[in-house]
């Protein structure tokens, strides 16, 4: 443990900084903790190139140490996560709370902003003091992966460099706005999370691409991710989001994943649907943190 007596730093890891950043997370992803920022989080956002990531991402450190992890996902959005030890740690919340308050300390700006932390995290109490108000509902779900994880019925593919314009095609259909590119997803792979990571995309009969997948790794005997999960919009309603999700959990059972984690809008019930059709059960509701723009 880290001596309590040291000031916390707040600080941002730079490019060449990131792949310790992700492997220090990794090792805080332990089951039975609340589900919180993840390397895949990470990972994802990293289809934005290297420099972008490293800019999105702060860190507070106590004597050298990392001990919480926040990444900017979007301008407006902070997601954190703490070393499962700390994450009752007030001296450390209290840091945290007030660089994510304060403008002027680069982490969020001014007016509307949203910090996603764990349950149970005391960071959120001293949000409140801060005038951070309760939010959106979300629904982690988690299946454990130590029970043999059943055949998912369908084609699945593990997509690679060759085929990655069309995972990029599906992902893009499945979520209204997205701008998911080939030349992103090259980006992402290119990334350190992605070393534990697979792409997956669900065939129908006549071998089109109809369901896509991503699965992230924190490394063995740990939590996996899936982020993101979609179906296209013309083969929704025929169980592919079933499907793909079970190949998922397969996935990651093969890689030495503990469990599989997802969390999504509560108010999304075709996602939750699909997720406890493949054997995920929810969790507790959490709610993100807000400040209006007032």
């Amino acid at each position: 443990m880290c001596d309590r007596g040291m000031a916390i730093e707040m600080g941002r890891p730079g490019v060449d900084g990131l792949g310790d950043v992700v492997r220090v997370m990794g090792e805080w992803q332990c089951d039975g903790e609340p589900l919180q920022l993840h390397p895949g989080d990470v990972g994802w956002f990293w289809r934005f190139g290297a420099e972008r990531t490293a800019e999105a991402v702060r860190t507070w450190s106590r004597a050298g140490e990392v001990l919480a992890v926040g990444l900017l996902d979007g301008a407006e959005l902070l997601r954190l996560a703490f070393a499962p030890e700390v994450l009752r740690d007030e001296e450390l919340a209290r840091r945290v709370a007030e660089d994510v308050s304060a403008p002027e300390r680069g982490v969020l700006p001014g007016g509307e902003a949203y910090v996603e932390a764990s349950t149970g995290a005391v960071v959120q109490d001293l949000l409140s003091e801060h005038g951070w108000k309760s939010g959106e509902p979300w629904t982690p779900l988690r299946r454990d992966l130590g029970a043999p994880v059943p055949d998912p019925g369908v084609r699945v593919e593990v997509i690679g460099p060759e085929r990655a314009h069309e995972w990029a095609a599906v992902v893009r259909a499945s979520f209204e706005g997205s701008t998911f590119t080939g030349e992103r997803w090259h980006a992402m792979a290119a990334g350190a999370p992605y070393a534990g990571a697979r792409c997956l995309v669900v065939r129908d009969e006549q071998g089109e691409a109809v369901a896509a997948v991503a699965v992230w790794s924190a490394g063995e005997g740990r939590p996996g991710l899936i982020e993101p999960m979609g179906v296209h919009p013309a083969h929704r309603g025929r169980g592919y989001g079933r499907a793909v999700t079970v190949a998922a959990a397969r996935a990651l059972q093969e890689s030495g994943s503990s469990s599989v984690l997802v969390c999504c809008p509560s108010s999304n019930a075709g996602a939750v649907a699909a997720y406890r059709s493949a054997g995920l059960d929810p969790l507790p509701e959490r709610r993100d943190l807000y400040r209006d723009a007032s």
